[in-house]
């Protein structure tokens, strides 16, 4: 059903001893939304994200993930990190890097046909198809991103987790990513971390703004007041110039 809450976050808080980083958090996502995790450096995104996925335990609260714990959803989660922890000295293989997204569902010392099947299922996605067999570390930085993005695919998921996707993309690089998860979030729940607002007014449903505290919108209702309360300041936006304040914003 479209409008099952998929991630469902009561009364969450933590902190990492006796330095408080999320408190209270109250978050409904629902299957098929598209949402992004927004807020400053030091803000809890990176920490909500390691809560969801069950490599930190929440001090106070509740976490369930398609109506399981965090630890019991891993395998219904794709999860793109924002580093690629890949040695780049070794000359591992595009194809290589996304059948490591097959690990947890291959119990042998081989990949099967259907293992390599479904890897370039996720690469054809991510229109990389053609260069299967290119080095990893021959790649430009939007090819490596679109890359990790089909390991994240390869387990069959029905939530994709992306920290950070459009690090160290051009414009021109992005818009493609912007048409990729789009498409992908057809058939399945996206959340996203993201410093990027112009990316995110672009392509999420609705907007989660963490600053220690949690506020949920939906993406029409970013202005500039709600701008400047979480980032403490003016920014640029991509889709729109405007100028933040306490008044609102101003329009070119």
């Amino acid at each position: 059903m479209k409008d099952e809450i998929v991630i469902d976050i009561k009364n969450v808080s933590f902190g990492y001893g006796r330095e408080p980083v999320l408190e209270n958090v109250n978050i409904s996502v629902r299957q098929n939304d598209f949402a992004s995790i927004v807020g400053p450096n030091g803000s809890g995104k990176t920490t909500l994200l390691k809560l969801l996925l069950g490599l930190l335990p929440p001090d106070k609260g509740s976490i369930t993930i398609l109506g399981k714990t965090p630890e019991k959803a891993r395998l219904d989660i794709g999860y793109m990190p924002q580093y690629a922890h890949l040695d780049m000295k070794y000359p591992v293989t595009v194809m290589d890097v996304v059948l490591m997204g097959r690990l947890h569902h291959n119990l042998g010392f081989r990949f099967s046909r259907k293992d390599r099947e479904i890897a370039y299922g996720a690469l054809e996605e991510v229109k990389l198809k053609d260069i299967s067999s290119r080095v990893f570390s021959e790649l430009s930085g939007g090819q490596r991103q679109r890359v990790l993005i089909a390991r994240a695919l390869c387990c069959k998921p029905a939530i994709l987790f992306l920290d950070e996707p459009t690090s160290n993309m051009d414009p021109e690089v992005e818009e493609a990513l912007f048409t990729i998860l789009q498409d992908l979030n057809k058939r399945m729940t996206i959340l996203l971390v993201s410093h990027d607002l112009g990316f995110v007014s672009k392509v999420v449903k609705s907007v989660i703004c963490v600053n220690r505290k949690v506020v949920v919108h939906p993406t029409s209702e970013i202005n500039g007041t709600m701008i400047n309360e979480i980032y403490g300041g003016d920014l640029r936006m991509v889709r729109h110039d405007h100028i933040c304040s306490e008044g609102g914003h101003i329009n070119d």
